[in-house]
């Protein structure tokens, strides 16, 4: 399977502003996401269009990806992302919406595996433990720093 598609969402017990500031904040993710990014460098900034270069991890591994990113003021960011190093290229939407508790976080990502022989395991690696592997390291996360 060449294409997934990952979707989630969460609500977070605290204002909407509060977690625009903090999803959107990549040089300090890995401070505040140690088990998804081991370092961040905006390389380009105009306005609300960055152009990343970051160190994730991922599947136990570190994985360089450059990211297109695009900040959507007090609603979340997109971005366009690809990793030579699994051969893989995204795009990544997260979005913020205001609800009666605090803020609701839809997440979607859209993978293309470009890698043949990554493609035979990728669709139980990378689709349900994906996503609960993320939910963990980001979303848990979030909700200890957001929600004391």
């Amino acid at each position: 399977m060449k294409h997934i598609h990952l979707e989630g969402s969460w609500i977070i017990k605290a204002p909407i502003d509060r977690v625009f500031n903090i999803v959107t904040d990549f040089e300090n993710m890995p401070k505040y996401f140690p088990k998804v990014a081991k370092s961040i460098i905006v390389t380009k900034r105009e306005a609300n269009n960055l152009e990343i270069d970051a160190q994730v991890k991922s599947f136990g591994t570190i994985l360089p990806v450059k990211m297109k990113t695009k900040i959507l003021p007090q609603r979340g960011f997109i971005s366009d992302n690809q990793s030579s190093k699994f051969g893989t290229s995204g795009h990544e939407e997260l979005l913020l919406n205001e609800v009666g508790v605090g803020t609701k976080i839809n997440y979607f990502y859209e993978i293309d595996i470009h890698k043949k022989w990554l493609r035979i395991i990728a669709k139980p690696l990378i689709g349900w433990f994906a996503m609960k592997a993320w939910e963990r390291a980001f979303v848990n996360e979030l909700k200890k720093i957001l929600e004391k």
